[in-house]
């Protein structure tokens, strides 16, 4: 049963509409402004990539920082633990690949 659990608790950590398309764009060390993220996500809201964002950084997995600069220049980039996901992301690419109907 602990198996289950901490699937469903990765889920948890993953869920929503946008989090792994965030993920990838973050992946190999990329650090990339707000803006950025939003024009290479297509499809989301100003709104939801900020919340979808917060949400990544409260769980560990987003770093933001914030340069004093005029006007504040904010970057994010994947933490430590972040960049540990990407190997099982790029798996599920893998295991996508090999989807009979494609």
């Amino acid at each position: 049963m602990s198996a289950a659990i901490d699937v469903e608790v990765a889920l948890r950590l993953l869920e929503g509409r946008w989090k792994l398309v965030i993920l990838f764009q973050l992946f190999d060390g990329q650090v990339r402004r707000f803006s950025e993220l939003e024009r290479l996500v297509t499809g989301v809201s100003q709104k939801m990539l900020a919340q979808q964002l917060r949400q990544l950084e409260a769980d560990g997995l987003v770093a933001r920082t914030v340069h004093a600069e005029v006007p504040p220049r904010v970057e994010y980039r994947l933490t430590g633990w972040g960049e540990q996901l990407c190997p099982a992301l790029d798996a599920l690419l893998g295991w996508l690949a090999l989807r009979p109907d494609a």
